[in-house]
C-alpha cells in the first residue's frame, strides 16, 4: 500500500500526530511519503492509495494553507475533468482526515467542522474519506486555554498515549486497507 501523509503545523501538535500515524503505516509495511502541505504543491493525490491530511482546527476551519492546497487540488481535479456528478469513488483509493484541536471553548466540537469541511474536498473528486481522527492538543500561549475549557488540563497534550493510540490505529487501518 502507498500512502502519503499531507500535514500542517503551527505548534508542533499536528506534527507530532503526523509522525506517529507515519510510524504506524510503516510499521504495517505501508509505503509512507511524508510531507508538510507547503512543499505539497505538485503531488498527484491519486498516487497514493491514502491520502492523510493533517492540520489543526482553527476556528472551526482548517488553516489557509490547508485550505489553499485543497483548493489546488480541487481545481486540478474539476480541470482534469475528475469531478463527477454523484462523486464516484475511484476503486482503491481512501482518505483519512486527522484534526488536532485544544477546543478552549467547546472541544471536539470545534473540529469535527474542519475535518468534515476538508473532507468535502477528496469526496468531490471519489476518494472517499474512511475515517477522521481527532486529537488534542495543548494550545500553546495561553496557560488558561489550557487548563479551564471544557477538556480540563490538556498541557502536554498530545501524550506520549495520545501519540501510541494514534499509531497504533494507523497500523489498524493499514491492516484492513491492505487485506
Amino acid at each position: 500500500m502507498k500512502a502519503i501523509i499531507v500535514y500542517w503545523s503551527h505548534t508542533g501538535n499536528t506534527e507530532k500526530a503526523a509522525r506517529a500515524l507515519k510510524r504506524g503505516l510503516e510499521e504495517a509495511r505501508a509505503e509512507v511519503t511524508f510531507t508538510r502541505v507547503e512543499e505539497a504543491k505538485d503531488i498527484d493525490i491519486l498516487a497514493y492509495d491514502l491520502v492523510c491530511l493533517g492540520f489543526p482546527s482553527y476556528q472551526w476551519r482548517p488553516p489557509q494553507p490547508v485550505d489553499h492546497f485543497l483548493r489546488t487540488v480541487f481545481a486540478t481535479a474539476r480541470k482534469e475533468g475528475r469531478v463527477k456528478i454523484g462523486a464516484p469513488p475511484i476503486p482503491g483509493k481512501h482518505a483519512l482526515i486527522f484534526c488536532t484541536y485544544s477546543g478552549p471553548h467547546t472541544g471536539i466540537r470545534e473540529a469535527i467542522p474542519a475535518a468534515l469541511y476538508a473532507g468535502q474536498y477528496f469526496e468531490h473528486i471519489g476518494i472517499p474519506v474512511i475515517d477522521e481522527w481527532y486529537i488534542v492538543g495543548e494550545f500553546h500561549g495561553s496557560e488558561e486555554a489550557s487548563t479551564q475549557g471544557r477538556l480540563g488540563d490538556i498541557r502536554g497534550r498530545p501524550s506520549p498515549e495520545d501519540l501510541s493510540q494514534v499509531t497504533e490505529n494507523a497500523r489498524a487501518l493499514a491492516a484492513r486497507l491492505s487485506s
